[in-house]
């Protein structure tokens, strides 16, 4: 049974989370393609809330096997931590796998991701500094450490010391910061963190494909979205992997053809969070109620979001980008009680009134554009006890067929509340 690809239409913190946690009911496998631990997943279950980092979110059905792919960097240290998480409250992670071929995030990626935070200065990217944006770039640079080699004690030394040798020259010599030791490393590594993630490291590419073989359902889960994407995204304000659909092909090891359903998370406003061009960005009275009333601040991060009205130029390019079969909608139900919705619809360029109802591709452009905006009235009822369509106000359903209508793509689910069962299921064209 070919797989199913849960990507975030906007900036991230859409709620795939939750999606990809009603989805993989189904799901034998439920699959981490790409990012590290600088995105979180936050899951509802029984008033009870989960927020994951690293560990997919069919970590919390019993008959699910989660899995770490090979497109994912991962600190061992997070991973360990958030497995402790889970078992103590219950949850069994026994099932993870983490693939061979998965990169490792070490102390130094850290301390570079720091530093060149703050030599940007003003032109700061607004990283988690987590060590992400490193990692992938020795990955690329073909110096990176993978999670295999914490199996091979020899491996890992010689690589270390290759790599660590020109780490410390730029982090002594640019940075003025002491160099890091490596043997104090080998013995966090390999001594403390090895013989915990040892169990988990497996040949993921293998498993997906003999579940698929075999007739079973998969998920592919990415972190962040569409427009953080490091090929597609609002460049350089974007992630450092392809969170994309197509990078689930990359970062889970199947082809294209393997494919048959890709679920876009469209949240009912926009946020994002660091630096970048923002069109339908809003403050005031409108932005506090949307942060307050989502609780927009960052899983991992606490971070406030920037708010902003929908923007469906960018669902609109999400569509292309993704192949999107269907969209899913979150957080229909933090609109409630605003007196008008604003939804974006094209951009308009201010320097020659050129209109766009796709995303321009040159970033000046974008820097300079203002939304389009058709106004929609908005409705007082609260939506978290609405099981079906007819349980929406008219004008909620309104604003789910306007999105359907203009990003020309079906809506097949309404998240109305953050629990695990407060969704609505749609069907609109």
């Amino acid at each position: 049974m070919p797989a199913t690809v849960v990507v975030g239409t906007q900036w991230g913190d859409e709620g795939k989370g939750k999606l990809t946690d009603l989805l993989a009911k189904e799901a034998r496998l439920v699959v981490r393609y790409q990012g590290g631990h600088n995105a979180g997943h936050t899951i509802v279950v029984d008033g009870e809330s989960f927020a994951l980092q690293l560990v997919p979110s069919g970590v919390l059905y019993s008959h699910t096997v989660p899995v770490i792919g090979n497109g994912v960097v991962v600190d061992p240290a997070v991973l360990i931590a958030e497995c402790e998480m889970l078992e103590s409250r219950g949850i069994d992670t026994s099932r993870l796998v983490v693939s061979g071929n998965a990169h490792l995030i070490m102390p130094y990626h850290y301390e570079l991701d720091l530093m060149t935070e703050r030599f940007l200065g003003h032109n700061k990217l607004g990283t988690t500094k987590r060590g992400i944006g490193p990692a992938y770039a020795d990955k690329a640079a073909r110096i990176g450490l993978r999670v295999q080699d914490l199996l091979d004690p020899k491996i890992f030394r010689e690589k270390l010391g290759v790599v660590l040798r020109e780490k410390n020259a730029l982090l002594s010599r640019v940075y003025n910061r002491l160099p890091l030791d490596q043997a104090k490393i080998e013995e966090r590594y390999l001594g403390e963190l090895a013989p915990r993630i040892a169990p988990m490291i497996g040949d993921t590419v293998a498993l997906v494909h003999t579940a698929l073989e075999a007739g079973e359902q998969v998920m592919l889960e990415g972190a962040q979205a569409t427009f953080l994407d490091l090929d597609h995204g609002t460049y350089p304000f974007v992630t450092s992997s392809n969170p994309v659909a197509g990078g689930a092909c990359v970062g889970a090891g199947i082809g294209p053809r393997d494919i048959s359903r890709v679920v876009g998370i469209v949240k009912a406003y926009v946020t994002r969070v660091g630096s970048g061009p923002f069109p339908t960005e809003v403050d005031g009275e409108v932005a506090d109620y949307l942060v307050d009333r989502g609780h927009e601040y960052g899983t991992n991060t606490g971070r406030r979001r920037r708010p902003g009205w929908l923007d469906l130029v960018m669902i609109r390019h999400a569509a292309r980008l993704n192949s999107l079969s269907e969209l899913a909608i979150t957080k229909l139900d933090v609109l409630s009680r605003l007196e008008t919705l604003k939804v974006c619809t094209a951009y308009e360029d201010t320097t020659d009134g050129t209109r766009y109802e796709h995303i321009p591709y040159h970033q000046s452009v974008l820097h300079r554009v203002v939304p389009v905006y058709e106004e929609l009235p908005g409705w007082q009822e609260d939506l978290a006890g609405a099981t079906s369509v007819d349980d929406l106000p008219a004008e909620a359903r309104r604003y789910v067929e306007l999105i359907a209508r203009v990003a020309g793509v079906r809506v097949s689910y309404v998240g109305v509340g953050p629990g695990r069962e407060q969704y609505v299921s749609f069907a609109a064209a």
